[in-house]
Parts: structure tokens; sequence; C-alpha cells
């Protein structure tokens, strides 16, 4: 305080001596001096440092445990605010329904200015400049001023005798040069510069969030569209009259037409010049709009099968590790066309080089129900409708895509013709067709199959017919000509004629196939249960006969890998694997129904399916169980429905069978079904045709082997 301070200073002016100043006692002395006091007045024996550990408590204040005050409280601090409400809601069009927002905003504001920033090229702008450039000029003036006053006086003396001599030499000269030096003395105006505007709010921005933004969701509701009831009773004079009023509604029509036609007439002498110019456009611009209207079905039709095409690309069913080998066909697509609905499907066959196209053959097996054929060919990206649509006369019996150009189709009909379609051009006829002249089968034509360019690089195919004739058909010259092979004759079955002639019978040819890498050599299977293994060379001579089946040979086919197995089938319930070097069968399978076709997988040498009359597909490993099939499954639900044919596709692991209605079925196989074999630990794991001939190799020992030692 002032008045201890003022007691102090007078202290150290008096003093015994006078003049001297005398120091003041130091604190620690005074100190120690009262705590000895204290002590005496407590009294004696007590220490200093209990009465300074002494604890004063409040009277309302809590007992705890030592346990109780060791006990730590962590307390967390985040940016999250307290106050911000938790629960907020939301109503969610693309769900309709209410749903809790997850987002929260955290950001508490404590303090806001707003700021009246002018922009320099506004009106007040340019007002506050101008007052700020007047003030600045008037400041350096009045400092300039106080300056100069003081330089004057200093000066006054120097510059007397100046100025008297400078008189007297103005007198001299002229007014003239006077005023010329006078102006030349002037000193020119000071310039003034110009001061940066300060800041008025010295507004400082210490720091800065990024805010997240909330997410928002969008959504539309379109109006429902207006929907009218109407309800009315038929009685026998409102049937008459609305059939007066559909009359009446023809005759005008007519008669508009008739007044149109004469207009027309009039003008078509005009238009004669511009018509040929406006149809190429028209043609140009339908090519143009087809085209991208085929895009768009396609792309409405994924979206519309959508969960089978997730299926197709994706689905694997899990559940074949629990089936013990055994496997499943999974639905997808069914190609259907009304067209088609009293036609079987006859014929399919994958094309080579777009995997996704099969063609599909239509007909009838029934000769008292023929009639018109035709001709589709789907793809699985649009299996709402046919890519093309080939009618035909004649129901079709076959058919096979060239392996070269994927754009010929060769077909065989019912009453023995044969033709090559061509998909490049857009009508609707076959590019080349057989007639009586050229030599056409007499009978179905029951299977066709393209073959390697001839020496002149013609191309041809051959076929098969029930007339015991296989013809190769050779293209010369936009001309299909014809060439016999081999007629099948049947040994011991002469007939008896009239005048005693003997007359040779000739057998009935259901299938045939040729060899993958042997080019002569091939299978015909008869309607008598035969198989003919028959040569190109050869047009009289069989090279061997197999006593196959008891009924008619549906399918026969070679192995794709194993250049000695062959496959065939029957209406006789048996499915039969044959090595052409042996006689009897390496395999047999009973599937108590007729079976309708067979077909080797192209990715095992040791897989294959069938399809029986009683809707069931079958299909077969070898390799993993040698007596039954994996999968037995119904795929046709209908009682008078029966399956036909059936097809593996080259790349995916789907199958198409085809039925008596004129639908096309597409399954999906499991795991189980296409699965390759594991190997032995330290093996690497070894794919190719390699592999596929040793594996078929092995299991046909195993039956080779009993007939060896027997022989022996």
């Amino acid at each position: 305080m002032p008045g201890k301070a003022g007691d102090r200073h007078r202290q150290g002016q008096s003093g015994p001596s006078g003049g001297k100043a005398v120091p003041p006692r130091p604190a620690k002395a005074v100190s120690k001096k009262r705590d000895e006091d204290v002590s005496t007045e407590a009294g004696e024996g007590v220490d200093e440092w209990i009465l300074s550990k002494t604890l004063v408590k409040p009277p309302d204040q809590l007992e705890l445990t030592e346990a109780e005050l060791k006990e730590e409280f962590t307390r967390i601090l985040t940016a999250n605010n307290p106050h911000a409400p938790q629960n907020i809601v939301r109503y969610s069009f693309k769900e309709r329904a209410y749903k809790p927002i997850n987002y929260v905003d955290q950001m508490a504001i404590h303090f806001s200015l707003n700021g009246n920033m002018i922009p320099k090229d506004s009106d007040e702008g340019r007002r506050q400049s101008s007052r700020l450039s007047i003030a600045a000029e008037k400041a350096p003036v009045e400092t300039s001023a106080v300056t100069s006053e003081e330089a004057e006086i200093k000066d006054e003396e120097n510059t007397g005798d100046i100025q008297a001599t400078e008189k007297e030499e103005a007198e001299e000269l002229g007014t003239a040069e006077v005023a010329e030096a006078a102006e030349a003395e002037e000193p020119p105006p000071p310039r003034v510069k110009e001061q940066k505007l300060a800041n008025q709010f010295n507004f400082i921005e210490r720091a800065s969030r990024t805010l997240n933004n909330p997410m928002q969701e969008r959504a539309c509701q379109s109006e429902p569209t207006p929907c009218k009831n109407f309800s009315a009773t038929a009685n026998q004079w409102k049937i008459y009259d609305a059939y007066v009023e559909e009359l009446q509604k023809m005759e005008r029509s007519k008669e508009k037409e008739k007044s149109r036609v004469q207009v027309a007439k009039s003008e078509e002498v005009k238009k004669n010049g511009r018509k040929s110019t406006s149809l190429e456009s028209q043609s140009d611009d339908i090519t143009k709009i087809s085209k991208a209207a085929k895009i768009m079905e396609r792309m409405v039709n994924q979206n519309t099968f959508d969960d089978i095409t997730q299926d197709f690309k994706y689905f694997e069913d899990a559940s074949d590790e629990y089936r013990d080998q055994q496997g499943t066909l999974l639905p997808l697509w069914k190609f259907q066309c009304d067209k088609t609905k009293r036609l079987a499907v006859t014929a399919i066959c994958w094309n080579p080089k777009y995997k996704d196209l099969f063609a599909a053959g239509c007909g009838s097996y029934d000769f008292t129900k023929q009639g018109q054929g035709m001709l589709l060919l789907y793809t699985m990206k649009n299996p709402s409708f046919p890519e093309y649509v080939f009618s035909s006369e004649s129901g079709i019996m076959c058919l096979d895509f060239h392996s070269d150009h994927p754009y010929l189709l060769a077909v065989g009909f019912y009453d023995g013709n044969v033709a090559i379609y061509s998909l490049k051009k857009a009508t609707s006829q076959p590019s080349y067709k057989s007639s009586a002249k050229s030599g056409k089968h007499t009978e179905p034509v029951w299977q066709v199959k393209w073959q390697k360019d001839d020496v002149d690089n013609n191309l041809n195919f051959f076929s098969v017919s029930s007339d015991g004739r296989i013809v190769s058909w050779t293209l010369v010259k936009n001309e299909l000509v014809h060439t016999d092979v081999i007629k099948l004759s049947v040994e011991g079955t002469t007939m008896q004629g009239p005048e005693e002639l003997q007359l040779q019978t000739f057998g009935s040819g259901t299938s045939f196939d040729f060899h993958k890498k042997i080019d002569y050599l091939f299978l015909v299977g008869t309607e008598e249960g035969k198989i003919y293994k028959c040569s190109k060379c050869y047009s009289s001579q069989f090279l061997d006969v197999f006593e196959a089946h008891h009924m008619a040979v549906d399918s026969v086919s070679w192995n794709p890998y194993h250049l000695k197995v062959f496959i065939s089938c029957s209406s006789d319930w048996t499915v039969k694997i044959w090595d052409h070097t042996i006689k009897t069968p390496m395999f047999v399978y009973d599937l108590n129904s007729a079976v309708g076709d067979v077909a080797w997988s192209p990715y095992s040498s040791t897989v294959f399916a069938a399809v029986t009359i009683d809707g069931k597909a079958h299909v077969f490993d070898l390799s993993i169980n040698k007596y039954e099939a994996l999968c037995t499954q119904l795929v046709v639900a209908k009682k008078k429905n029966k399956t036909t044919h059936i097809q593996f596709n080259p790349v995916y692991p789907i199958v198409i069978v085809g039925d008596e209605r004129g639908h096309v079925i597409s399954l999906k196989l499991s795991p189980n079904l296409r699965r390759i074999p594991k190997e032995k630990k330290g093996q690497e794991v070894k794919k190719g045709p390699e592999v596929e001939i040793a594996k078929l190799e092995k299991l046909l020992n195993l039956v080779r082997e009993p007939e060896s030692k027997a022989g022996k």
C-alpha cells in the first residue's frame, strides 16, 4: 500500500548519523522470530511439521476409503456437441419409410460478426478512396511548413547579399528574361503517394475446419396414371348398333381412300424424280434405327431377366459340397416363339464364332403331321425373340454351321432336299437348294455335316437319309452338285421281284459323324440298329459293322479327345460307349426310356449328357462314377411333352435342351458336373488334350484287362 511505502522511505532518510540510510532488516529473520513466538505460545515439545499439515475439512465433506480415493476417473474431450440432437428422422422416398440420419452437424458457433466489404469499383468505394487521398495530401503540407520556417531564419543572412546583386542584374536584363528565369526557378508540384486502404475490421482467421457435407438423397415420385371404371351391359340391340357403326366407318374410310388415290396419281408424275433419292435415304435411316433398336432391346431384356443373367454369370451351387459327387442343373432362359408352338425342335447347333448364338430347326417327327418348318437363331443376349427367322415349305430335320464361314448354315428337310442359308442376306429364302434334277434324297434327311473344302477350294457338306444314300454336296458355280459316296446295302435282304429278278434292299441311315483327325473315316447309324464304319475311298464296302442296338440308332458321335472312342444312343433305352477297334461296347447304360440324343462335353473326355423322351436329362462323368449318372433331372414338366435334343456350349458351362413344343431350355451345370480331378500333393495341375486322353485311356484299360486275361 502507499502508506507503508512512505513510512519505509522516511526511515531510510532519517537516522542517528543524520546523512546515512539504515538498511532494512531481512524478512527471514522476522519470520523466524514469529515462528519462535508461536511455538512458545502453543507449548513446548510440539514439532513444526505437525502444525503445517493440519487439514481443515468442511462439515458436509464425504468420507471416502483409500480405494475410492485412489480410483481414477478419466475424461475424454471430444469435438462432439453434447447439445446436438441424435434422433433426427427423415422420410426416404426410395425405401418409402422414415429412417434415422446417421450424420449430425456437431459444430457450435460461439461468435459471428458480419462484415461490410465494399468493392473498389463501386460508387461508395470511389468516394471513400477520394476522401482518403484528400486527407493524405493535407498531412505532408503542414509538417513541411514547420521545417521551412527554421530553414528561412538560418538562410536570411547568407542570402541578403545575393538578393542585392540579383536586383541589379534584373534591372539590366529585360523584363522578358526576368520572367523566364522566374518560371525556371519555380519547383515542380510534389507527388502525392497513394496510400493503401487499411483493414477497418482487423479480421484475422486463426483456424479453419473443413465440414463434411451431409449425404443428400434425391427422389422423384411420378403421378399415377389415371384410371377409370367402365361397366356396361351387352344387349342384342347394342351389339347390332356397334356393328352398324363399324360398317359406316369402313364405308367412310373407303371413300376417303378413293379421293386420296386420285390426288396421289396426279402428284406421282411430279415426284417421280424425287422417289429414288427418298427411298435410298429412307433405307439408310431404317438400318441405323434398326441397329439402335436392337441394342436397346437387348438392354431392356437384360434388365428384365437380370436375376437369370446374374445366375448365369456368377451363381455357383454351394450345396454340391454336401451331395457326395452328385450335381444339379439350374434352369436359366427359356427360348420360345409363337410361330413354333405346334412344331418340335428337331435340331440344335451352336455357332462356332459367336458363342452366345445357336440355331434351332423346327419340324415334326410324325409323318402324319407334316407341314411347314421354321429355322430360328437365338442369342442369350435376347431370350425373348429370335435374331433370325426363316420359314420353309417342309419341316427341318437337321442343320450344321460351317466352322470357317459361321454365316453359312446347311439344312436338311423332311422332303429330302438340302439347302444352304446365308445370314448375310436379308431374304428368307435359302441361297442354294437342291431339287429333283440335282439328285435330292427321296426320303427325309436326318443329318448334315460340313467337311473341309475339296481340291478346287469348293465348299462341300455330307448328308444321310432314310433312302440309304450318303451324298456329298459341292457348291460349284452357285449350284449344288451331288456325288453318292456310299449306299447302305443290307446283306442277306434280297427280295424276289417280278420275272424272278433279285432286288437288293438298302438300309436306312439315321445319323453319322466324321472322325476329328482321320478325314476319310466316318460312322453311320441305321434304323436296323447297326453302326457302319465307312471310308470315303470305298463306295461299295464297309470297313466294319457293329451290331450296336436293337432299335434305330438316334445319334452317334466321336469323342473330341480320344481318337478310338465313340458313343451311340438308341430308342432301345441304352447309351453305349465303343472302341472302334473292338466290336463289343466298353460301357452300357440303361436309362429306362427311349434316348433321343447324346452329346460329349467340350471340356472333358469323360463327361457326356443324354436326354430321354420322358422329359429327363442325364449327365455322366466316367472319371467319377462309371455306373450311374451324376445328375438325372426332369427338364420338361408337362406329360405330353418330350425332350428331343441336347448340346453343350463350347465355352460356357451350360447345355440347351429342345422339346416337342418348340421350346429350347438352357441349363447351367453345377460345379460337381464340371469338376477337374485334383492332383496329389507336390504335383502340378496339368490341363490339355493329352491329360484328357490319358484319363479316358485309363478307364478303358480297366475294361480291357479282364478280356485280355480271359483270352490268355
